[in-house]
């Protein structure tokens, strides 16, 4: 894992509190690491081996001086998602931030996906966000300040073939997103879902060979011509600039964005 340089908003943020599901590794690691840097301590979360999930969690602590906690609360089951926020306050005090993060993925036609698979991207994709946002949302209300940050995707925006659960749940994370945020806007709360295009994070590395197989070719095709096709400027979108986002949102400059969906695709919603 990659040092970064403290952010320019870390006096604005430090000392405020962020559960970031899905943390371990990928994107919900970069914003944990962004967040980190700005000066807030973190509630980490995922699923990994246990050594390196607690050196990552020591190295972000040490080298950004805050606090960092860690839950292996399974994001399928509300009461683990009860237990993970209750164990936040119990670290921090409070619950500032909530980054929805956590995903899976399956590619398949839709006639032979298989009902488990449908039910488990659901449940962790779309579900697991109401589950996290209720549990924090009222006492976000009672300070009058709280921040919750929804990893949609460009699949939130518009579809793919063979990932009907995917884009069924990131469409529903959208719309859970504007709802809280007219819900909360009164209070000092925004609600925003950020919506990437393709990073090169083990969850798309995962998709390449599955891909393959749906489409009847390569890998080297899926990258070429399925992935980064979709992106007109052919480059994956990185870790870092999606912590960068995260972060401004929980600055005040961004009290006044809510309830919108944020590309960060390269161009691919535009076309």
């Amino acid at each position: 894992m990659q040092t970064i340089s403290a952010q320019s908003a870390g006096s604005e943020l430090s000392g405020r509190t962020a559960i970031v599901t899905g943390s371990t590794s990928g994107i919900g690691l970069g914003i944990a690491q962004a967040f980190a840097a700005a000066g807030m301590n973190v509630m980490l979360n995922g699923f990994g081996d246990p050594a390196e999930i607690e050196r990552t969690r020591a190295l972000l602590a040490g080298t950004y001086g805050v606090k960092v906690a860690y839950s292996a609360a399974d994001m399928s089951k509300p009461a683990d998602i009860a237990a993970m926020v209750t164990e936040a306050r119990a670290a921090f005090g409070h619950v500032d931030i909530l980054v929805n993060n956590a995903g899976i993925q399956h590619v398949e036609a839709i006639e032979t996906f298989p009902p488990e698979k449908w039910d488990a991207i659901i449940a962790i994709n779309l579900s697991s966000a109401f589950h996290a946002t209720r549990a924090v949302v009222a006492e976000m209300k009672a300070r009058k300040w709280g921040r919750i940050i929804n990893i949609a995707s460009a699949h939130g925006l518009v579809a793919s073939p063979f990932k009907s659960a995917y884009v069924a749940a990131k469409h529903g994370i959208v719309g859970l997103t504007k709802t809280v945020a007219l819900e909360t806007a009164e209070f000092g709360i925004t609600a925003n879902a950020i919506c990437p295009g393709y990073v090169l994070t083990p969850l798309v590395q995962k998709q390449i060979p599955e891909t393959a197989k749906a489409r009847g070719i390569t890998e080297e095709q899926v990258i070429r011509d399925v992935l980064l096709h979709a992106q007109p400027t052919r480059q994956f979108v990185t870790t870092e600039q999606l912590g960068a986002l995260a972060v401004f949102l929980c600055t005040g400059a961004a009290a006044s964005i809510t309830g919108t969906a944020l590309p960060v695709e390269g161009g691919w919603t535009a076309q």
